[in-house]
């Protein structure tokens, strides 16, 4: 494939600006990043010391192989949300390696409200159990919560994607032969003991793991009966007495050692089906990325710029480049493995709907996984698009994404707005991982599209009444707070604080996080050609 040129000068003012721009950006992510691993309180370490346990952090530091990467999701989970303190959701959790395999791993931070599980906290346990399921990795977990928190319950505990949802996944694993190992290293309380109870095997620590429906307070409360937490739930109780648990370990660090040998005992993976060829670095140096990111959406991103710092030897075969060029589509390796690519280059019109539809059958076929690099205004509007049937070719395209059976990457790298969102598949299209950027911007439509709409119905209004426009002063009424609402709800801060997304990542290393994603895609079995059709030339 012909290597990708390149226009950009990094010695430029303008990419001397845009980079300035980025670095600002860079600088508040690694600031909130090191405060959502090392913010805890003196009082919550100490306490944690005391018992003899190690942190969240230590854990998975002993936990993963020296020397090997570890793919965080929901690094900045519930950032700024239930008035501030929860972080990473009370759980730090990813994809690392373990004894030689890739596993899922889920740590809770009992030094985060107790360990406690809020709201988003179920939420990331379910995408984290989401991500082992499609991908068939292993589940790994270290245990230390207090179970849900009490006066958020009617948001953790009844719905379908709510706490019960946990064991449902749990059972499901099983079924699909995914192992799951928990270490229990501090308290598993209440709907959290089915966790170690649902498991394949069970660690638990003396003196410090302690499994029980009910603590000491609430069978006080129900029963009258007055019992400590090691003679209610203790390692001894369910090695010795109710089976639950499978090891004792005497501290945390024995249980991790016991954890490495039960993953090393599991069977090996089954050989990857992607693609895959030895490894080029690209051309161009990935951290020019920052220069070429504009400070403002309205300036346009040429794709192939990102593409070219992506991609192994920044080779990309386009396909159809001179038709519908505002979505660029073609093939490319990223760390060796196959990949199709679709990049938006401004708002999609009837003719890259109907290409991208064709190539993303092709890359079903030819079992390709796709990688989407969404900065999409959104679908082309008004009366010539609608009767050239730009709601019909839209319509082909969420569908060719949404069926797609090859597994689908997602990086926001600027805009993501209304159906543009879907058709290059947001969250709701199911990609196996989604990232933000800092600078990405999300919502149904831009902020001030938003506000213009909203002052032209107004104004529609006025006119029934036979009355005449509004005043500017009226206007700016409506225009301050839906730009101030969508500058902090459209934020990349906001979307991974809800768990839009799995994270925001630097551009810079958005080739190397990408081939992490695919190597975990590559656990799964080939999923097969769904089609009952062949590819429609569109």
């Amino acid at each position: 494939m012909p290597p990708l040129p390149s226009a950009h000068d990094p010695a430029s003012p303008e990419a001397g600006a845009r980079a300035a721009h980025m670095a600002t950006l860079l600088a508040q992510l690694r600031a909130d990043l090191r405060a959502a691993r090392d913010d805890r309180s003196a009082k919550a370490l100490a306490r944690h010391r005391e018992q003899g346990k190690l942190t969240a952090v230590e854990r998975l530091d002993r936990l993963l192989d020296p020397g090997t990467p570890f793919l965080e999701v929901g690094a900045l989970a519930a950032h700024g949300l239930y008035e501030g303190g929860v972080h990473k959701a009370g759980t730090l959790a990813g994809i690392g390696v373990i004894a030689g395999r890739e596993c899922v791993v889920s740590s809770n931070d009992a030094m985060v409200k107790g360990g406690t599980i809020y709201p988003m906290g179920v939420k990331k346990a379910l995408r984290m159990q989401t991500i082992a399921m499609e991908n068939r990795l292993p589940f790994v977990s270290l245990v230390d919560s207090g179970g849900a928190y009490l006066p958020l319950q009617s948001e953790v505990f009844p719905d379908i994607d709510d706490g019960g949802r946990i064991f449902y996944n749990q059972a499901l694993m099983s079924k699909l032969g995914i192992a799951q190992v928990t270490a229990v290293m501090g308290l598993c309380t209440a709907g959290a003991a089915y966790i170690p109870a649902m498991s394949d095997e069970v660690v638990q620590v003396r003196g410090t793991g302690a499994i029980f429906l009910g603590g000491p307070p609430l069978v006080k409360a129900a029963t009258g009966e007055e019992v400590s937490a090691e003679d209610l739930g203790g390692a001894d109780v369910h090695a010795v007495h109710s089976g639950v648990t499978d090891h004792v370990a005497s501290d945390d660090a024995e249980a991790i050692r016991i954890v490495r040998e039960l993953v090393a005992c599991l069977p090996a993976p089954a050989a990857g089906w992607i693609d895959r060829a030895p490894a080029e670095a690209p051309l161009y140096d990935p951290a020019e990325i920052d220069g070429i990111v504009p400070e403002s959406l309205a300036q346009p991103l040429d794709p192939r710029e990102i593409i070219a710092r992506v991609v192994d030897a920044s080779d990309f075969l386009e396909f159809k480049a001179s038709y519908g060029p505002t979505l660029v589509c073609g093939t490319a390796r990223i760390h060796g493995y196959r990949v199709g690519i679709l990049a938006n280059h401004g708002v999609l019109f009837s003719e890259c709907a109907q290409k991208a539809t064709q190539f993303i059958q092709l890359c079903e076929k030819r079992r390709a996984p796709l990688l989407f690099l969404q900065n999409v205004p959104g679908f082309i509007i008004g009366r010539d698009y609608e009767r050239a049937g730009i709601t019909k070719h839209g319509h082909q395209m969420v569908n060719a994404v949404a069926t797609a059976t090859v597994p689908k990457l997602t990086v926001i790298v600027g805009g993501s707005f209304g159906a543009g969102n879907y058709a290059m598949c947001g969250r709701a299209y199911g990609p196996r991982f989604l990232w933000c950027w800092p600078n990405a911007k999300i919502g149904v439509m831009g902020a001030e599209q938003a506000a213009g709409v909203l002052i032209s119905v107004a104004n529609g209004q006025r006119e029934r009444l036979g009355m005449g426009p509004m005043p500017v002063e009226e206007e700016a009424m409506i225009r301050g707070p839906v730009l101030e609402n969508q500058a902090r709800e459209g934020s990349a801060w906001y979307s991974t604080a809800n768990l839009w997304d799995d994270g925001i990542i630097e551009p810079a290393r958005t080739r190397d996080v990408i081939g992490l994603c695919l190597a975990a895609c590559d656990r799964a079995p080939d999923p097969g050609f769904a089609s009952a059709f062949g590819t429609f030339r569109m």
